[in-house]
């Protein structure tokens, strides 16, 4: 065997070794795994007529706590209902419209515009009109993607009262992992205006 074809022998040799060798070493990388969701216990709806002194009275979820809302322009007849156990609360805000049509323009207008501040981080914002069973008219928004507020209301008599509504989670969670509460909560809102009467 000459020298050239012992040097062409050894770099056949080398380049099966590399290939074979490159070939049998899996590469590994490393993929992260997707955060688990916590599972939520949701207990059974079960609600209890509201029992403070308002102008308005609805039913509230008997897990829920009735709280002032303690916020620097809030007024006396607002509330949170607060799920402890979801982080999660029902905003109630309250105005008296006392007869005047621009009260409840201004009031309606800034419905829409809280509810459209979503607009950023949202992906969908649905309006719908329904009929409580006790005869009150509400624009329910389902405000779909990242957001804090994923549903909002109004409702109105015309006259001398004006509601909103708004469930909130004060947290980063996304969204698709809040579904189960979300929708808990929704129909907790939804018994609200059921079963909303004035004073």
């Amino acid at each position: 065997m000459t020298h050239s074809q012992m040097l062409k022998s050894l770099l056949y040799l080398l380049i099966i070794s590399v290939v074979t060798f490159s070939c049998t070493k899996k590469e590994e990388r490393y993929v992260p795994k997707p955060k688990g969701f916590n599972r939520v216990e949701l207990p059974e709806h079960a609600y209890q007529k509201l029992t403070q002194d308002h102008p308005y009275t609805f039913e509230v979820s008997k897990y829920a706590q009735v709280v002032p809302d303690t916020f620097a322009m809030a007024g006396k007849d607002w509330i949170f209902i607060n799920y402890p156990q979801f982080n999660a609360n029902i905003q109630i805000t309250y105005k008296a419209i006392d007869n005047k049509p621009a009260n409840l323009k201004d009031f309606i207008n800034d419905s829409y515009k809280l509810a459209s501040k979503h607009q950023i981080r949202a992906s969908a914002i649905q309006e719908q009109r329904v009929l409580g069973k006790t005869g009150k008219t509400a624009i329910l928004f389902k405000i779909d993607g990242d957001v804090p507020s994923p549903y909002q209301f109004y409702t109105t008599d015309s006259t001398r009262h004006f509601m909103r509504g708004a469930i909130y989670f004060p947290t980063a969670t996304k969204n698709d992992s809040l579904a189960p509460v979300i929708d808990y909560l929704q129909k907790d809102m939804v018994q609200l205006l059921n079963t909303l009467n004035w004073r």
